[in-house]
């Protein structure tokens, strides 16, 4: 992915009782997601948008949980993302 570029991320509603519950990026740095919902359906969507010059990689987490299940959501779909930065001529 190069510097600027956006990425849409569509999750299908999950089969078991579990939800989506937020998107997260290791490096925010380099990969910034936004616009985070879940519908009714329970499909979830966010906008993934790669930042600044510099090149690197990023984790894309999103967990999911059992709305009515305490404890902490889990981890259920994990994206790579490496950023490119535009080669300079010269």
């Amino acid at each position: 992915m190069r510097p600027g570029t956006v990425v849409s991320l569509v999750l299908r509603p999950r089969t078991d009782d579990k939800r989506w519950a937020a998107v997260r990026s290791s490096a925010p740095a380099l990969v910034v997601a936004s616009g985070w919902s879940v519908d009714a359906g329970g499909a979830a969507r966010a906008s993934l948008r790669s930042v600044g010059a510099r090149g690197g990689s990023a984790r894309i987490t999103v967990p999911a949980k059992a709305p009515d299940v305490a404890g902490a959501a889990r981890v259920a779909f994990t994206l790579d993302i490496t950023v490119t930065p535009p080669t300079r001529e010269g």
